[in-house]
């Protein structure tokens, strides 16, 4: 494939487009290649030197009841028992049209990009809806994810995709999914995972030799390949390290977007582009706007998120200054999960999110400063982030910390910690992990009281034993169950006591995973100003849009399904406004 053009010199001042799309995350891929389908002339432009934002890095699981992918493993769902389980899930806390214009839409814009592009889904036969005790939750087929994408097909181009964050690949940058991860686990137990992890093994050491990353990509990095892929194939234009600097308007339309790229030797290059069919904004949402995040995220510090850095909120301020308006109402203005955060080498900061590999798995459980439970640690990331803000409004819980016992960190592993119990030297000494022969040798480690430590565990053991969490009702729920160990020999498969020494403790911070506030739109994704009324040429999708589901995370992937069906609507609208202006 030939190498993407990606240089804003290349575009002449006063050049027109059908669809200008700012950011290159999931939402904005989506926007740019339906608007490519729809035959529109199309800029992407992304302010970092990679495309693929929080996305590229994320598992990319994709939200969308009745796909063709999902109703494979589930035919009895409907989209009626979809919208009755977002009404329950998420209420007045967003407006019902907007989950209405989701669920209408949401089949075919996957569907089309399944049929037009390289974005091609799977789907597992267990992905539950995270408040699977809500009516109409399913325990799969909403839920799908990208197959695994060969990079050595992008040629060139593989290295604009936001590499992997090093914490979540092994030797030395492989990519793993969790079918990898359940092989590399049983490497040694069967032929059938030996062998399958000798093939990923040897492609990944070739791939090194020759390519000098791994090729076979997986996840969100698989997402953001496959919809380059195909943006490029169909001749779509591509600017990197551009930021738009001031959106342009014709009476009450947006008609146009200042562009400015700065080149590596540090030299800078300015562009007006005319827009006949309008903007769509898609850069990542607020949450590294200084004064927003400020306003918004009071007390979170800006490095406990595992986020991409490219969502600074600059494009969220132009279309403020252009008289749109954020929402409101919303349960919380971001998404959240328990982040663990240790030094690299280099000097950067790694920040890992506990998503369902450790805190919710027998053996473990969390704690506050005072060394007291007050979360149930099965719960959704989201729901977890917002206990720890509410548990520090009362006493003192940030950090928290997780605690295992030597049997659940060899089994688990911990946060940056993999799990076999082994290698534990360098994280014992830069205090990423605590450790302590007994409970009180580890609170003293921690700073926690002894007595309450010792006390909290105790009460926990004795309602492990029982297969019973009377306090918080962890592992009560489908979704809590499955995340569990379905191997454990114990009642419930959320709950193990804590008995071998020794004992264990990583800080956990609640850290912003997304933006959950956003601009107000319609159900064409258009722009709203503070009386209802429609920006003519302005479009926000993805997380710089007003969350359709008001804040709440019912379910995995409620940022990039609704993401890519909302950047397929902006598309629609905003090419067809090009195509017939006087409409």
């Amino acid at each position: 494939m030939q190498a993407a053009r990606t240089d804003l010199a290349q575009i002449a001042d006063n050049e027109s487009f059908d669809v200008v799309v700012l950011g290159a995350g999931a939402a904005g891929f989506s926007a740019a290649l339906h608007a490519r389908l729809n035959g529109a002339r199309v800029l992407l432009v992304e302010r970092t030197d990679y495309v693929g934002g929080t996305s590229a890095w994320s598992a990319a699981t994709t939200w969308v009841p009745g796909t063709a992918t999902g109703l494979r493993v589930n035919p009895e769902d409907t989209l009626a028992k979809a919208a009755n389980f977002l009404d329950h899930a998420v209420g007045d806390r967003a407006p019902r049209a907007l989950r209405q214009a989701f669920l209408a839409h949401g089949p075919e814009a996957i569907g089309r990009l399944e049929r037009e592009t390289a974005l091609q889904f799977q789907v597992r036969m267990l992905h539950p809806d995270y408040l699977s005790d809500l009516p109409d939750a399913v325990l799969r087929g909403r839920a799908i994810e990208p197959k695994p994408f060969d990079g050595r097909l992008l040629g060139a181009n593989l290295g604009l995709i936001r590499p992997p964050i090093p914490e979540f690949t092994v030797l030395g940058g492989m990519m793993v999914d969790r079918d990898d991860i359940f092989h590399l686990l049983r490497i040694t137990d069967n032929r059938k995972s030996f062998l399958y992890c000798l093939g990923i093994l040897w492609r990944h050491a070739r791939d090194r030799l020759f390519w000098g990353r791994g090729t076979r990509l997986v996840m969100g990095n698989a997402l953001i390949a496959r919809m380059l892929y195909s943006y490029l194939q169909k001749q779509g234009q591509l600017v990197t390290r551009t930021a738009a600097t001031a959106l342009h308007r014709h009476g009450e339309a947006i008609t146009g977007v200042r562009l400015r790229q700065t080149h590596a030797d540090g030299s800078i290059t300015e562009r007006h582009v005319q827009v006949k069919g309008g903007v769509i904004l898609a850069s990542g949402g607020f949450n590294r706007h200084t004064d927003l995040r400020a306003h918004w995220l009071p007390g979170i510090a800006a490095d406990w998120s595992p986020a991409a850095p490219g969502h600074t909120g600059a494009a969220i301020e132009l279309a403020l200054h252009a008289g749109a308006t954020l929402g409101t109402g919303a349960m919380s203005p971001a998404f959240w999960a328990p982040c663990s955060q240790r030094r690299r080498p280099d000097g950067s900061l790694a920040v890992f999110p506990h998503f369902v590999m450790d805190r919710g798995k027998p053996g473990m459980i969390t704690v506050d400063q005072s060394g007291v439970r007050f979360v149930n640690e099965s719960t959704s990331y989201h729901l977890f982030g917002l206990a720890m803000q509410a548990r520090h409004a009362q006493v003192s819980a940030l950090p928290s910390w997780l605690i295992a016992d030597a049997a659940a960190l060899r089994r688990y592993g911990m946060g940056m910690v993999r799990p076999g119990g082994k290698g534990l030297a360098p994280y014992l000494a830069d205090g990423y992990l605590r450790q302590g022969q007994t409970l009180a040798d580890l609170a003293a480690a921690i700073g926690v009281p002894a007595e309450n430590l010792q006390h909290t565990v105790a009460r926990f053991n004795a309602m492990a034993e029982r297969g019973e969490d009377t306090d918080f009702q962890r592992g009560t729920t489908d979704y809590q169950r499955a995340n569990g160990d379905a191997t454990w020999p114990g009642p419930n498969p959320c709950l193990g006591p804590l008995t071998e020494g020794p004992f264990y403790a990583v800080a956990l911070y609640p850290g912003d995973i997304g933006a959950a506030m956003g601009l107000r739109t319609d159900t064409d994704a258009r722009a709203l100003d503070a009386q209802d009324r429609v920006i003519e040429g302005l479009y926000a999708c993805g997380n710089d849009m007003h969350s359709i589901m008001g804040g709440t995370y019912p379910a995995p992937g409620i940022t990039v399904g609704p993401g890519l069906v909302f950047g397929a609507i902006a598309a629609a609208h905003a090419s067809a406004r090009a195509a017939n202006p006087q409409a």
